[in-house]
């Protein structure tokens, strides 16, 4: 029963709908009152509702549940089948030589592409399935734990070199925050450790920041939770590509001075998201001697518009 709601988790969550109907149920194997048993016997799992017209309409009780069960779906396919459920191909072929971190790939490419973020909570689930202890607590309902031609060293070292080369290549500074993410889940901090141990002994400011460096220290003040009271970006010595990975921090301080970095448009949809964040504590925000261009201007407004948008001071 689990693994068919684990397909079934997955079949949605690629399509995007957190609302399923009976002919969903029963494309994955599942009766109709079968389902409804399972509801009654374990709502913090399935629950079900009557829609419009009275038509029975079934949904996860939250978000981060299908998000799971969809990653127990792929590794099981991937270790038990020797199938890739993210793969274009059904080559016979192709199944004989699967990896799981192949899998891996494919996830992250399509966490990349997907313009909502809607799988980055799935590829995180996944990826942290590839380590061992994570693995035995599913021992239940994987038949085959493990049990692929490359360890479980190999899968999280080619992912992580995986996740690493796109952290160099990927331009947007919040898909880049969740491949950090990844790599928290896989326990490869080391990048992330570095910059902790600079920030605390005060030599951050003396050092010449990578664009990747960049991205570490913007994960870790966002996940240290702390308000900033003020984020002055010039204090950073980087490069613009730095500058730009350093401005998801915005969302997490009180006063955001931005100005003279060399800013252009392509800032503006991140600004414009961080504007949107829900109990955002940004109250001031500088943006002068940037050229933001009118399509920048034009995304700004966007989230200073925005009923979440709590900004008292705009320059």
């Amino acid at each position: 029963m689990i693994l068919k709601l684990a397909k079934l988790a997955f079949q949605q969550l690629q399509k995007g709908n957190l609302i399923f109907y009976e002919e969903d149920l029963r494309e994955c194997g599942l009766d109709v009152t079968e389902a409804s048993e399972y509801s009654a016997l374990c709502t913090e799992i399935f629950k079900e509702e009557s829609g419009l017209y009275q038509e029975k309409v079934y949904s996860f009780l939250h978000l981060s549940i299908q998000e799971f069960l969809a990653a127990v779906h792929a590794l099981e396919s991937c270790l038990d089948r020797k199938e890739n459920v993210l793969s274009l191909s059904s080559d016979d072929e192709e199944k004989e030589s699967i990896q799981l971190s192949d899998l891996h790939r494919r996830a992250v490419d399509k966490a990349l592409k997907s313009e909502n973020g809607h799988l980055d909570l799935f590829l995180r689930f996944l990826l942290g399935f590839s380590l061992e202890s994570n693995q035995n607590l599913l021992r239940g309902l994987l038949t085959q734990t493990g049990r692929t031609t490359q360890t479980n060293e190999e899968t999280v070292e080619r992912t992580v070199r995986y996740l690493s080369d796109n952290i160099e290549r990927e331009s947007s500074p919040e898909r880049i925050i969740n491949l950090f993410h990844c790599l928290n889940e896989l326990g490869a901090n080391s990048l992330v450790e570095d910059i902790q141990t600079s920030l605390h002994s005060g030599t951050l400011s003396e050092t010449r920041l990578k664009p990747d460096q960049c991205s570490a220290l913007a994960y870790l003040l966002l996940m240290s939770e702390e308000v900033l009271e003020e984020f002055d970006l010039k204090t950073y010595n980087t490069s613009e590509k730095g500058y730009q990975r350093l401005l998801p921090v915005v969302k997490t301080c009180k006063r955001a001075l931005l100005d003279g970095c060399k800013l252009t448009y392509k800032s503006c949809e991140t600004l414009a998201s961080a504007l949107q964040t829900p109990n955002s504590p940004l109250r001031e925000l500088d943006l002068r001697y940037n050229d933001l261009e009118d399509r920048g201007v034009e995304l700004l407004c966007v989230g200073l518009t925005s009923p979440l948008c709590n900004i008292q001071t705009l320059v």
